[in-house]
This record gives C-alpha cells, sequence and structure tokens, in this order.
C-alpha cells in the first residue's frame, strides 16, 4: 500500500521520481513557463503542501496543543513559548483577548494567504496549463484537496470564515460565510479531489483518493455530518490501508495505516528539532550538553491508560507522598508502553532515570524556572521521538505520520453512533478491532457508555497525535469541569527519590492554580485586524466576551 509520502526541506519538500525537489520561489517567472508543463506545474504545487507540515509540526505559536489538555505539560517557568505560555493559555482568565488568541492560536493570516496562493494556482492551471487533461484534472484535483483542508483549518477554529472560492472572488470587505457554508466548500473541494486524484499506488508520493477521503472524514466530523463521515471512511478501507500488527509500528516509515506521511533525510539536510525539544534529558547529560525535556507527559493521561489486561488500576495509593511501592507501569496495555517513558523503562541501552540526581533528572515546577532536561512529572514522551536519533548531529530525520487509518476508522465508529440511524454493532466492532491489535478485551457497549468509549479510544490511541484539544472543542466538553473537560483541575506527576534500591514516589502538582477553558475559546477571535479593516463585518464574532466593538 502506498500513501501520501512527502518530503520536507526548510518549508517543505515532496517526493519524485528524482528525488528533493529544489524549492525556489516563482514569483519571477511568467505563468505560461511554470504552467507550461507537469513537472513544472507540480514544482509549482510543491510550495503549497508546505503548509500543511507547518500547521502539524507547530499546530500553535505555544507548541503542542496537548499542553492545553491533561495530557502534557511543558516544564520551563520561563515567559516564552514552548515554556510558560502554555501553562498561561491553560489557566484561561482575562488574559485571552482578541490580540492573545491570534498571537499564539490563530493562523487566519497565514491560511488566507495559502487559500490566495491556491486560487491563483488553479486559475492559472486552467488558462495556461499545457499537460495532457488527464494531469490537469490531477492537479486541479491535489490544489482542492489542499484548499478543503485549508478551510478546514479555518472553520475550525473561526466557525464563520469568508469563503473565496476563485481571484475573482476576493474583495477588501467581505462578509463571513455560515459555518455551514463554510463546511459546503469544504465537502465540495474534498469530494472533487477523491474524484480527481490516482489511487496511492499510483500517486508517486502526491496526494490521493486516501488522502482527501481520510481528511473528509475528519472534517465532516466537526461538521456534524455524519453520513458523510461514514462513506468517507468507507472509501478509505476500500483503498487497502489496514492496522499495523504491532501499534508502535504505525507511525514508522511505510507504515499500512498511513495516509499521509511526512519523509526526512539526515544526509540531504532535510531535517526538523522535534527530537531536541521532546527526547529525554538524560540523552543530553549523558554528553554534558543541555536538551530535551522541554514538555512531557502528565499523571492524568498516564492513568488514561488500562492494564494489559483490561480494565484500570487503583492509583489512589499513590497520590500521597513517600509511597515506596512501585507504580504498575509494567501492567499497562501496549498503547503505553509505546508512548510514555517512565522510571525504569527501557531506552538507548540504558533505563530512564527520572528521579532526583538521576541521569535524566528531576525538577520542581515553578521554583527552577530552567529544568534544562530534567521532567517535572517523572515522565517523558516515547512516542514520534526517535531512539535512534544522536544528539550531535543538526538535526532529526525520523518520519511523521499526520492521518492514519485508525484515526479514520474512530471516526466512522463515533459517526456511526452520532447518526441519525445509529449503527452500534458497526461502532462496537471497530472498537474491538483497535482494541484488538493491543490485546485488550472488550464487551460490546450502547447509548452513552458506547459514546464514552469511543472518546476514551481516541484519546489513548490517537495520544499526542494533535488532536485531542481540537476533540473536546468540537464535543463542546472543553469548559466543562475535569475529567469531562478541562475546567477546575491541575496537572500533576511524581517526584520520584532513590533510597539505595528503592525509589520514593510523590504526588505532586506542576500547576500553580486551576486550570481553566472559558465557552469563548469554542470560536477564536476574529484578529482585531480584520474586523477593523473589513466593513462587511462590522464587528468582533458573536461571544459577548470578544466583542470590543
Amino acid at each position: 500500500m502506498k500513501k501520501t509520502i512527502i518530503y520536507a526541506i526548510s518549508a517543505l519538500l515532496f517526493c519524485s521520481c528524482s528525488g528533493f525537489l529544489d524549492m525556489t520561489p516563482t514569483d519571477r517567472v511568467s505563468p505560461k513557463i511554470i504552467w507550461g508543463t507537469t513537472e513544472k506545474a507540480e514544482y509549482n504545487i510543491n510550495y503549497l503542501y508546505s503548509y500543511i507540515w507547518d500547521l502539524y509540526s507547530a499546530p500553535t505559536v505555544i507548541g503542542l496543543t496537548e499542553s492545553l489538555t491533561d495530557e502534557l505539560k511543558y516544564t520551563s517557568y520561563n515567559y516564552n513559548a514552548f515554556c510558560y505560555i502554555p501553562s498561561e493559555m491553560a489557566y484561561g482568565g482575562s488574559v485571552l483577548t482578541p490580540s492573545y488568541v491570534d498571537s499564539y492560536m490563530g493562523y487566519w493570516g497565514t491560511l488566507y494567504a495559502a487559500i490566495g496562493r491556491t486560487n491563483e494556482a488553479l486559475q492559472n492551471l486552467q488558462l495556461y496549463g499545457a499537460m495532457s487533461d488527464e494531469d490537469k484534472a490531477r492537479l486541479e484535483g491535489e490544489l482542492k484537496c489542499l484548499r478543503g483542508w485549508m478551510y478546514f483549518e479555518l472553520i475550525k477554529r473561526y466557525k464563520e470564515v469568508i469563503i473565496y472560492e476563485d481571484i475573482a472572488s476576493i474583495t477588501k470587505d467581505h462578509a463571513l460565510a455560515t459555518e455551514e457554508e463554510g463546511w459546503d466548500q469544504v465537502e465540495k473541494d474534498l469530494r472533487a479531489a477523491a474524484a480527481a486524484l490516482p489511487v496511492p499506488s499510483a500517486s508517486k508520493g502526491r496526494l490521493n483518493q486516501g488522502t482527501a477521503w481520510g481528511f473528509l472524514s475528519r472534517a465532516m466530523l466537526y461538521a456534524k455530518r455524519w453520513d458523510v463521515v461514514i462513506e468517507a471512511a468507507d472509501h478509505v478501507t476500500e483503498l487497502g490501508y489496514d492496522l499495523t500488527t504491532n501499534y508502535a509500528d504505525a507511525f514508522k516509515d511505510g507504515s499500512k495505516e498511513a495516509i499521509l506521511q511526512y519523509y526526512f533525510s539526515l544526509s540531504d539536510g532535510v531535517t526538523h528539532s522535534f527530537n531536541f525539544y521532546y527526547t529525554p534529558g538524560g540523552d543530553y547529560s549523558i554528553q554534558d550538553q543541555v536538551g530535551g525535556g522541554y514538555a512531557v507527559p502528565t499523571q492524568e493521561m498516564v492513568e488514561s491508560y488500562e492494564l494489559a489486561t483490561g480494565g484500570f488500576p487503583d492509583w489512589t495509593p499513590w497520590h500521597k507522598s513517600g509511597v515506596t511501592t512501585t507504580p504498575p507501569y509494567a501492567k499497562l496495555e501496549p498503547r503505553f508502553q509505546a508512548t510514555i517513558l517512565y522510571n525504569g523503562a527501557s531506552w538507548k541501552g540504558r533505563t530512564i532515570e527520572p528521579y532526583i540526581g538521576g541521569t535524566d533528572g528531576w525538577a520542581t515546577w515553578k521554583m527552577e524556572k530552567e529544568p534544562k532536561g530534567r521532567t517535572v512529572t517523572g515522565y517523558y514522551l516515547r512516542k514520534l521521538v526517535d531512539e535512534s536519533y544522536d544528539i550531535n548531529t543538526s538535526g532529526s530525520s525520523q518520519s511523521f505520520t499526520f492521518l492514519r487509518y485508525a484515526e479514520v476508522l474512530l471516526n466512522k465508529a463515533e459517526a456511526c453512533v452520532m447518526s441519525s440511524t445509529p449503527d452500534e454493532a458497526t461502532a462496537n466492532a471497530i472498537i474491538k478491532k483497535v482494541r484488538g491489535r493491543v490485546g485488550l478485551p472488550y464487551t460490546n457497549k450502547s447509548g452513552t457508555a458506547l459514546l464514552e468509549q469511543i472518546r476514551q479510544e481516541r484519546k489513548v490511541e490517537l495520544a499526542y497525535e494533535g488532536l485531542r484539544y481540537w476533540d473536546l472543542r468540537r464535543w463542546e466538553l472543553a469548559a466543562t469541569d475535569y475529567p469531562a473537560g478541562l475546567c477546575n483541575y491541575q496537572q500533576h506527576g511524581f517526584k520520584i527519590e532513590k533510597d539505595g534500591d528503592n525509589f520514593i514516589y510523590s504526588y505532586v502538582s506542576v500547576d500553580e492554580k486551576d486550570r481553566d477553558y472559558p465557552a469563548k475559546m469554542y470560536r477564536f477571535p476574529l484578529p482585531e485586524s480584520e474586523v477593523s479593516n473589513n466593513k462587511a463585518l462590522g464587528k468582533q464574532q458573536p461571544d459577548v466576551n470578544w466583542r470590543t466593538n
């Protein structure tokens, strides 16, 4: 099974028969030349592919959105992105002004710049495209797939957005479309893309039918168009995608469940910095360097995992200080083992030492402004981090999977439950398949219990894949109390001390105050510049707490 394999360099490059492509800007070349051949047209579209990597590698300016949920804690108290600002945002309150949210969470300007370039490309393709009709249709499909994804990213943030379907529709003053009209545009673009794009095996690493249908299954969850989610998911299945036998293999190069996967190459200097931020701090301290551990998993996330035999362990004995009993890490299910590193876990031929004085070390949240690779929770991230990474290289080269079959299956399961004609049998079968991959038992459920099970599976199956925060928003649970939502709770971890051959675990908070998610954040505020300059708007988004005029 071939999937979309995109190669990145600087902004981004994707694969072709000849390897990495030159990303020299083409804005000084005649459109007739750029769009004169298939090869040159593909070259021009390459730049637009970069927006996918940009938005998924840095979904917010502050860092990973998991830090706004119960899954992840940024460790430094310095007032910077990837440090204290994620915590500040999670605390909510008066800091959440339109300008603050736009600065750290919004992508209005970036996405509209991308949409403008995509619309220009669509126009130039029709005006100057001299390639075969088959290639022209395919390239139009790529552009519409990208535009559909771009509008999805806008609508999931702002709900009501401006729709520019072509160059002619771009005006200075333009009213917002309704949310339904926005979703109509996304569905229209992604359906057109799916009809025009090749099957994965014939796509040569470019966007294909699987990408379009997979994106559609995700987008239509937000639109609550349940029948379309099911239809899109079924098309993905028909294309031959399947779950890997081993959960940890789902994120490796060439995974059979990867639908959209980005590749990198150390030898070509095509790298990223994920390992520098999230590898265990001990990898650096061993070589008298500082790095890693910028953000670490929380105890709340650890307690989201079941035992390998099914059911949840009782963690209350560890919710106090001075506990000498070893936590039940070794008994937890395979997805935990593949996702989180804990005290004593095996890593790079050594064991993780997240305790005071250990190789990886432990730091007190807030009291030590710069932990310098030490954990504040007793954990490190394993999933998505490269165990073979050499910290002396100039960058990281492990691939990233941004859309995979397990998500599509869970999208379908949710849609089956939420449909006007619920299909609980199919939803239960999907959950059984997903859990069966990691050997977990399952008993069929119904109604609310079934929906809660789907949400639980999404949390652990898709952990740290950039979906949890947005899931809680679209379910409109984020503004409710924890554990269902993101209000009135604090994140925790273990302070670990070594006493001879024994360890002492103390349950500690890694927040200075309770977290809060105001309901107004279900719809991000428009940038103030848009409100001021677009006379067709006249005012800020409807929530009274966002309005400034």
